[in-house]
């Protein structure tokens, strides 16, 4: 018999049931993402880095241990503080680590053995820092770093020399941390000391770029409220809007 090409109902409806069925498959998977939540290891990487930020080194303790109980090994901590003087200086960064370092020989004397954790790998690389501090800049923002310096790389070339050959060779060519619980630490810092918009917008477009989602970004800020006050939290929340907006 010959097909007149006509649909049943019964076909038509099992064909828009399955469309129906895989859209919905495709619309959720960016929703699980979007709401995918921070884990308590980052949690404390934020609180951690924040209190030490402000010199808060009452609050700091408790946050060391909450960070030790969640996972995160000495090692790892040891990394986070020395990250953060890049950004809020030498003097927060040694006072974090003496204050870690009464931790740890307390949680000693009490019988609790925390991990060390893997050490640093040592650096081999032969090429230039300042290209290497290119290279792993341009991945953490996704944009090739070329182009003539402007603002205040022009105004002031040594600074960019510097940033680019420490901070970004020296520092986060360093292992134990990713490349995402090291702008995790930015973030909080620069939340922590304020009065650094510029700086903090183009750190949280490098967290999305790095894998946190805008849902993750959203609670950090709401963890920086209950470590750096409302008002830090609500200037970096309104930054983190603008800047989720323009992506839109």
């Amino acid at each position: 018999m010959k097909k007149t090409g006509k649909m049943t109902g019964n076909r038509m409806f099992l064909i828009l049931t399955i469309v129906g069925c895989s859209m919905g498959t495709l619309n959720a998977q960016p929703a699980e993402k979007t709401n995918r939540t921070l884990t308590g290891r980052q949690e404390s990487i934020i609180t951690i880095s924040a209190f030490t930020a402000k010199g808060d080194l009452v609050s700091l303790k408790p946050a060391l241990e909450k960070g030790l109980e969640t996972g995160l090994t000495i090692n790892e901590i040891k990394e986070v503080l020395v990250h953060l003087y890049a950004y809020c200086g030498f003097p927060r960064s040694i006072r974090g680590l003496q204050t870690f370092m009464e931790v740890v020989d307390a949680r000693k004397a009490n019988g609790i053995m925390d991990e060390t954790g893997v050490e640093p790998s040592p650096v081999k690389e032969d090429r230039n820092k300042y290209e290497r501090g290119k290279e792993i800049l341009g991945e953490l923002t996704g944009m090739p770093q070329t182009g003539p310096r402007t603002g205040y790389a022009a105004f002031a070339p040594v600074i960019e020399v510097f940033l680019k050959e420490h901070l970004f060779a020296d520092i986060f060519e360093r292992d134990v941390l990713t490349y995402a619980e090291r702008e995790l630490v930015t973030i909080s810092v620069i939340s922590a000391i304020g009065s650094a918009e510029p700086m903090l917008r183009s750190h949280l477009a490098i967290c999305l770029n790095v894998g946190f989602t805008s849902g993750q970004l959203k609670e950090f800020v709401g963890v920086l409220q209950s470590t750096v006050g409302k008002k830090k939290a609500k200037a970096a929340g309104k930054i983190l809007e603008e800047l989720l907006d323009n992506r839109n």
